[in-house]
């Protein structure tokens, strides 16, 4: 009897654990069963999220770039604007300061002996800086630069620059030479020149010296200024080297409240006339040595004038005693010997200041010193010299 009882038990037992493991089974179906729809309706729904999502950003992108482009084309449109203002403001100082050059010429020539002469040529070249601004300006805002219809000396074009900037009595030009540029390149060349004189002037010593010399390196002729400033650093160099190559050409609201042009308008002027400009060596100075590369196409050997047909010469005796070979005109007159322009002349600020002169006689100085540097100068630029004395037939 008890082992009946205990095998129905134990029967009873097994079947209620098959029934449960069953129910289990059933269960276990069910809820893999549901949680696979749930699964596939999520991943549905992330699928759609996803969808959704990337189109989103096709069309946040396509905002941005419509809303970069907007800005861009504002941007560029206000920076035309700009450019567009100043150069015809710069243009309207450059005119001002030819007329007022020219007018201070007139008076330089008809004047030559007065003894305010020196204030003239002081204001005259306080005037060709204020111009050299100007057309700095213009030609960072798109204006082309004045063309000259003849070749001039490399040694006068650089006169010329010396003679655009501040400082210009800290300039030696170490040597002369026998190339002369092509017209296309006298003005940028010389506007080029001038920059990298006065940045060199700019950010040295007030009693440093600027060294210029040229150097014919293969078909490349080369002016060499060297300073005794202090060197640039490597990052100084790189966005250097950026903007005079000319392929990087700054926003005039990226030139700072105090903007600084001379690189920016070097470097258009380089690339648009075909010429280099490095600033990355060093001088013997232990500052910046300034290179600008001509390519054969700019320049060329200078032309020797043609021999002049002297009258016969006749032996006079001077006020002195001492006899004289002096050239006679037709008419048998004594004949001035030509005018030699004094390139090569500096003014000495020591004789200006000499205590032994009086005022008159110290201005006088001045004016005869200033103005063999001035007229020095004008062989480089767009202006003849004129003599300031009569004719020589006279």
């Amino acid at each position: 009897m008890n082992r009946d009882t205990l095998a129905w038990c134990l029967a009873a037992v097994a079947a209620i654990a098959v029934a449960a493991v069953v129910v289990l089974v059933v269960r276990n179906r069910a809820l893999s069963e549901r949680k696979r729809q749930a699964e596939d309706a999520l991943t549905q729904r992330l699928k759609v999220t996803e969808s959704q999502l990337i189109a989103s950003r096709i069309e946040l992108q396509k905002y941005t770039q419509e809303l970069d482009g907007t800005i861009r084309e504002a941007e560029e449109a206000a920076e035309e604007s700009t450019k567009a203002v100043l150069k015809g403001a710069a243009r309207f100082l450059q005119s001002l300061a030819a007329e007022q050059m020219a007018l201070l010429e007139g008076v330089q020539r008809k004047y030559g002996g007065h003894a305010v002469l020196g204030d003239l040529l002081e204001v005259n070249h306080a005037n060709a800086q204020m111009a050299r601004k100007a057309q700095g300006i213009a030609v960072l805002c798109g204006a082309p630069v004045g063309r000259r219809s003849r070749p001039a000396s490399v040694y006068d074009v650089v006169r010329s620059a010396q003679g655009q900037i501040r400082n210009f009595r800290r300039v030696e030009i170490m040597q002369q030479t026998g190339f002369a540029l092509k017209a296309s390149a006298v003005s940028p060349v010389a506007l080029a020149v001038a920059e990298l004189l006065d940045n060199a002037a700019s950010f040295s010593q007030q009693d440093a010296p600027i060294e210029v010399t040229f150097q014919r390196v293969q078909s490349n002729l080369c002016i060499i200024i060297d300073d005794a400033g202090v060197s640039m650093s490597d990052e100084d160099r790189q966005t250097a080297s950026a903007l005079l190559s000319g392929d990087f050409v700054p926003r005039l609201s990226q030139l700072g409240n105090q903007p600084k042009f001379g690189f920016p308008v070097i470097g258009l002027l380089a690339r648009h006339y075909g010429f280099r400009v490095d600033v990355t060596g060093v001088s013997r100075y232990g500052g910046v040595r300034a290179v600008v590369l001509l390519p054969e196409e700019l320049w060329t050997e200078e032309q020797a004038p043609p021999p002049v047909e002297e009258a016969p010469v006749s032996r006079i005796r001077s006020a002195g005693g001492r006899t004289q070979d002096v050239t006679r005109t037709a008419h048998g007159l004594p004949k001035r010997g030509a005018r030699q322009v004094p390139v090569a002349s500096v003014p000495d600020s020591d004789d200006v200041r000499s205590s032994s002169r009086t005022p008159e006689e110290a201005g006088r100085a001045s004016g005869r010193s200033l103005g063999a540097f001035q007229r020095g100068t004008l062989s480089g630029r767009n202006l003849d010299p004129a003599p300031t004395e009569g004719s020589e037939d006279a």
